[in-house]
Parts: C-alpha cells; structure tokens; sequence
C-alpha cells in the first residue's frame, strides 16, 4: 500500500459548481490535485438538505435447521455495532413444525439488544394447509388462509416480535426443497384476505429475481397492497432498480459466489458495490443470506470475514433511522458514493474499485461539520481509522486501491 494512503488529506476547495447567471456560465477553477495519486475529476457533492429514503438496516440471515443456530459470541460478532459487524436485521425462517416456534428467539433477542430487529419468512405453510399435502411446492388452500394466518401470529408472538413477516419464499419459482409456487395472484389474495391478521407488518412478495411483473401484479391487488408494508424480494439473477412503489422496497436475499471464501476480497468489493447500488435505487434495507457460512461474512468458527468488514462499513455507522441523502453517485470511473443522516450526524461509504488510488475532493452542505473519522477497510487492512477536517463544507480524502472507506461526521 502505497505510504501516501496512510496520511489523512484535509484541503481546501475554491469549487462552486458552475453557476448560470443572465444566460452566463461561470467555469469554476480547477479541482485541487493531490500530490502522487490520480485525482477525481468532479468534485462530490452531498446535500444533507435533500432527502431520500430512511433506512431500515443491512442484515443476514440465520436459518437454525439448515446451518444451525448462532452461538452467544457469534451473536455478538453479528449485531455489536462496536466490536462486530453491527448487522441490524436478523431474516429467519418460520419453521412448518409450530414445536419449533422458539427455536430462533435467542439471536432475535441478541439482535435487537443491540438495536436491530427481525424479520420472518415462511418458506412453507405445514403441510395440511396445502393444496399438495407436502411443504415442497404447492401453494396455500383458500380454506387454509384464517389457519395459516394463525400460524404466521403464533410464531411472531413465540419469536418475541417480528418488525416484518413475509407468507412466501420465492414464490415465482420451482424448488425440490421447502417451498411453495404461487402466482402473484395467489400471494395477494391471501394477503388481501388475511394480511391484518398475521401478527406483523407484511413485506411481500418476495420473487426470486425482484421481477417487476411479479410485484406490479401482486400490487395490482388494492386490498393485498394496502395491507403490505414492505415490497420485498430478492436480486437472484437481476440487478438493483428503480421500483415505482410508494412503500419501502427491502433486499431481503442475496450472496454473491457461494464457491469462494468470504475473505476473498473480489467477493466482498462486489458486495459493496452491490449495497451501493440497492441503496441508490431508493431501497432501504439490504440482508445477505446465511450470516454464518464459509462465504458469509461470518466464517463457521465464527470469525469476521472480509466480506463482514465489507457490510459493516455500511451496518456499523448506518443504524436503523438513518435517511439517505443527495450526494454525487459516480464521479470517477470505478468511484462510487452513498450519503446519510441522522439529526446532525452525516455517513459517507466511497468505493474505489481501480487498482490505483484516487484523491476524491468534497463538498457539504445542509449541515456544518468540523470533522470526520474515516474507517477504510481493503485487502490487507480492516475499519482502519484516520481523521479529516472540514473547513467551510470541503474536505478531501485519498481512496486506497481497491478499497472501501466510510466518513462519519464526529
């Protein structure tokens, strides 16, 4: 790592954008260079003033029949925000055996002592309630929907409160494991009849590649759609949009190369530009899948993995509550920029996927800010720390190759 990387950058800019007055277009002076490194070519600007989504959390999954439950010290690697990964959703599955209701309540209950929650999914109704008799594929009996409804209420109240549940799986596609096929239709008319009766807020409906038809279907439901408080789905084979929904859109299932390690750093920066690309779309939550895994961010002996260090540039610093905010998203092939607030408080996370590194110069405004502590994590090193200072909203900072740094506002 080239020597310059370790030294915090603080300057001052004279750029002002270029501003039109009576049909006149004023060039601004040239972007502030940084000695030995490749600079940005625009400035970066965030305006705390603007508004976007408020953020509901990055996540994981813990699925306890098929990988096991998390141990206590595993819990804290999770969902501790100052020592571990700061994972603020906890997505688990409501099991077809109701004996196993409680089986999850002890990461639930972790999770939310460190200031997260949790959601549900029912990969299947049990058995009986299905059109099949079996909890591989079928769907839900239109006679089963007040049982089922139950059901999903009895497990929100043994898992101690769920912030959401979802009554499907992957709805839109055939599966020889836990799981059941249903139209968009289908999802909505058992939601529009018993979507008020399930014990939690519902995010549906949860397709496997966040396939618009599927969800503007569902949505074409009137009743379904008032009773939905969340759109979910999931990336599998698709990339982040733009989804014209006035309700919250969360990312509720994705992993990027279940081959490799989670310390395989390629891995772990396609995750990063994964979040920030969910995040620029207008989607406020992010959950990966099994938070324990040999290509999780945790490994199975329960140490964080690179991929961790990726999501926790983003869970740590970006709590529940937050709300994303204007800033430039691109303003150098291969840099890529989100921006948050809560009160006061301002979170910048930059990735720079060049195999250089780039000085990036920077703008405030909507806020005053004296400082900010910069945490970069990169293959060789992770949530290292330096400190920036900001003088009339502007500030700089030098990107390591390959990196991703977060600034937050002291």
């Amino acid at each position: 790592m080239k020597k310059t990387l370790l030294i915090s950058f603080t300057v001052m800019l004279f750029i002002f954008g270029c501003k039109k007055s009576d049909g006149i277009v004023e060039t601004p002076p040239p972007v502030v260079k940084a000695s030995g490194i490749d600079t940005a070519n625009a400035t970066a600007v965030i305006d705390a003033g603007t508004t976007q989504q408020i953020i509901y959390g990055f996540g994981g999954a813990d699925i306890i029949d098929w990988t096991g439950d998390l141990t206590s010290d595993q819990r804290v690697t999770a969902f501790s925000p100052s020592t571990g990964i700061g994972l603020s959703l906890v997505r688990v599955r409501v099991p077809v055996d109701s004996t196993e209701f409680a089986q999850a309540k002890a990461t639930i209950d972790a999770c939310k002592s460190f200031g997260g929650s949790a959601i549900a999914t029912a990969w299947s109704a049990p058995a009986w309630m299905k059109t099949n008799d079996s909890a591989i594929g079928g769907k839900i009996k239109t006679t089963s929907y007040k049982d089922f409804a139950n059901y999903l209420k009895s497990f929100n109240a043994a898992s101690g409160g769920l912030v959401a549940i979802s009554p499907t799986n992957e709805p839109n596609i055939t599966v020889p494991y836990e799981s059941m096929q249903m139209t968009a239709s289908d999802v909505a008319d058992f939601v529009a009849a018993e979507g008020d009766s399930c014990g939690a807020p519902i995010m549906a409906p949860e397709p496997f590649n966040m396939a618009p038809t599927f969800i503007n279907n569902y949505l074409s439901n009137a009743i379904a759609k008032a009773k939905t408080t969340f759109i979910a789905g999931h990336i599998y084979g698709a990339t982040p949009y733009n989804l014209s929904v006035d309700k919250p859109v969360w990312m509720t299932e994705h992993y990027i190369n279940s081959t490799v390690s989670g310390d395989d750093w390629s891995n772990a920066m396609s995750a990063a530009k994964e979040i920030n690309d969910c995040m620029n779309v207008g989607w406020s939550a992010y959950v990966w899948w099994y938070i324990r895994r040999s290509y999780g961010p945790i490994s199975e002996s329960g140490a964080i993995q690179k991929l961790g260090y990726v999501i926790a540039q983003y869970a740590r610093y970006i709590r529940p509550g937050y709300t994303k905010i204007s800033c430039t998203q691109n303003t150098y092939k291969g840099i890529y920029m989100t921006a948050y607030k809560s009160g006061s408080k301002i979170v910048v996370v930059l990735i720079n996927q060049n195999s250089k590194d780039v000085y990036q110069n920077l703008t405030l405004s909507g806020v005053s800010v004296p400082n900010f502590t910069a945490y970069t994590t990169t293959s060789s090193a992770n949530l290292a720390s330096s400190t920036l200072s900001v003088s009339s909203g502007k500030f700089g900072i030098a990107l390591p190759e390959s990196s991703i740094t977060t600034l937050v506002s002291d």
